[in-house]
């Protein structure tokens, strides 16, 4: 899937705070992919890395797959077409959520 154009409905833009859990604050945007249903039986999730700004959907490139060992689902990472990201710089960004699990980052 690394490479593939994906479009992601976004429900937790930049910004904005988790529904659930008031104090985990969203500094990128973060949504699923309509249609794509992951292991844990909803759509798939993906962070959208390299937009400065709240936005209701994005498409653009999977550069990542955040894999997490303790979890039944993966995260998608999305970027605009010819944007790129170290795996240090993709762990940070998500840092905020992706610090509960123990991930290996594969790009």
């Amino acid at each position: 899937m690394i490479g593939d154009i994906v479009t992601v409905t976004v429900d937790r833009p930049l910004g904005s705070y988790h529904p659930e859990h008031p104090d985990m604050y969203y500094p990128v945007n973060y949504g699923y992919i309509e249609g794509i249903i992951a292991p844990d039986g909803e759509e798939q999730d993906a962070y959208i890395l390299g937009v400065d700004g709240p936005v209701q959907s994005f498409t653009g490139r999977i550069i990542a797959v955040i894999h997490r060992l303790d979890d039944t689902e993966d995260k998608w990472i999305v970027a605009p077409e010819g944007v790129s990201f170290t795996k240090e710089e993709i762990a940070q960004q998500v840092r905020f959520q992706e610090q509960y699990f123990q991930t290996e980052i594969m790009i």
